[in-house]
């Protein structure tokens, strides 16, 4: 297998760095916009969750266009697409010309996923895909890690606007990198007639005489309404952490924000390495022998269970205990998703619906987005600033995920095609 492969997965690792930088950033100048702008905790959790509107709702399209017109092209014109919002958030001067940006910034961002899934399983056979799968998706992690000191030290250096700016700014730099290194595996000049046989034994072949699976038909399978929901689940739980994750630490913990800069990076670098532990255990468990439906769900339904702990991080009395269970809970989603975003290429009928499988299940995974946001808004709200129920509603729904993935999702393999006989 070439080795630059790595290199084609380290990009979408970078491109989803800048990704969630971009994103978070919001929720660390959450603190300093209600100030400027004078809105409330419920105005600004419906701020915060504005972006996840046009996010979930564009992750349909944008999987059937990488599908369509190839990651190579979709891709970076994604990236410039979410870059010229972040920047453009700057001129907001109210709550309804910020809510307009965000808006516009999650259409963009929506195709940053179905791409890099199915550049996975373009450049990877199965017994590979999860640890390649755990690269890309940490770079949503490490977007985080990134916001949280570059944009803390930002907004207080020159402002919250010019923090928009600069983040803005990356993404048209990682686009140019793209359109330069990026081929598809059969037309890189790396790839051997071997390995590409080898990629491609990992995709499923429908036999000539059945009818091609239309992208609406995906939503007759069982195992696409577990994946939507089980992600639902864990997305519930992972947009706590992007959005008011800052706010709790500052206001529930006291935390200045130099202090928030520093310690509010110890959960993300402990989940970085979390999901790169799921990939390397769901590869290894299966090139030990053990079913794919096995590694895979092993590994799904132990990181849900774990990342329930999140609960306890309510009523801990020390915030270096809550650090430490949020520390816990946020590896061990991390650690799921690595399979999550292993499942796409796994159950795919054909290659060419991997990144309109990515589409579905983020589309339902990114709808937490907006419910995670308003529903802690309007709870701090009514409960003058007590984050106990959303926590408690984040760890009931870690075990509801991992239910899901359980019972709900089937056997770990290409989708058969559908006769009327199994509608």
């Amino acid at each position: 297998m070439p080795n630059a492969r790595w290199l084609m997965v380290w990009l979408c690792f970078l491109a989803l760095a800048i990704n969630y930088t971009d994103r978070a950033n919001l929720a660390v100048a959450a603190p300093s916009i209600k100030h400027a702008l004078g809105v409330d905790d419920t105005t600004m959790g419906f701020l915060l969750g504005s972006f996840f509107w046009t996010y979930a709702l564009m992750q349909l399209p944008a999987g059937w266009l990488v599908d369509r017109f190839g990651a190579r092209l979709m891709f970076p014109l994604a990236v410039c697409w979410w870059s010229l919002f972040t920047a453009m958030t700057a001129l907001a001067n109210s709550a309804a010309t910020l809510f307009g940006f965000r808006l516009l910034l999650g259409a963009g961002e929506a195709g940053g996923y179905p791409a890099s899934a199915r550049v996975v399983a373009r450049w990877f056979p199965p017994q590979e895909r999860s640890l390649a799968s755990s690269i890309f998706d940490s770079g949503s992690r490490a977007g985080n890690l990134v916001a949280i000191p570059l944009c803390s030290w930002l907004i207080a250096t020159f402002g919250w606007r010019a923090s928009f700016v600069v983040t803005g700014l990356l993404g048209f730099v990682w686009a140019v990198g793209w359109l330069m290194i990026y081929r598809k595996p059969e037309n890189h000049p790396a790839v051997t007639p071997e390995a590409l046989a080898e990629i491609e034994a990992g995709h499923a072949v429908p036999d000539a005489d059945e009818p091609p699976i239309r992208w609406i038909t995906l939503f007759r399978y069982r195992t696409i309404w577990g994946m939507m929901f089980g992600f639902f689940c864990l997305n519930f739980v992972i947009y706590f952490f992007i959005t008011w994750f800052p706010t709790y630490l500052m206001t529930a913990r006291h935390f200045s924000l130099r202090q928030f800069g520093t310690y509010g990076l110890i959960p993300g670098l402990i989940a970085i390495p979390g999901g790169w532990l799921g990939g390397v255990t769901s590869d290894w468990l299966y090139r030990r022998g053990w079913s794919l439906t096995a590694a895979r769900k092993t590994c799904l339904v132990g990181g849900m269970l774990v990342s329930s702990v999140i609960t306890l991080a309510a009523i801990v009395p020390a915030a270096w205990m809550a650090l430490v269970l949020f520390g816990i809970a946020y590896a061990a989603l991390a650690f799921t998703a690595a399979s999550i975003w292993s499942l796409p290429g796994d159950v795919a009928p054909t290659k060419g619906h991997v990144a309109s499988i990515s589409g579905i299940q983020n589309f339902a995974s990114n709808l937490a987005g907006v419910v995670t946001t308003s529903f802690t808004g309007v709870m701090l709200t009514i409960t003058h600033g007590s984050f106990l129920i959303p926590l408690a509603t984040a760890g009931g729904l870690c075990l509801l995920g991992a239910a899901t993935y359980l019972f709900v999702v089937g056997p770990i393999e290409p989708l058969p095609v559908m006769s009327r006989r199994h509608a």
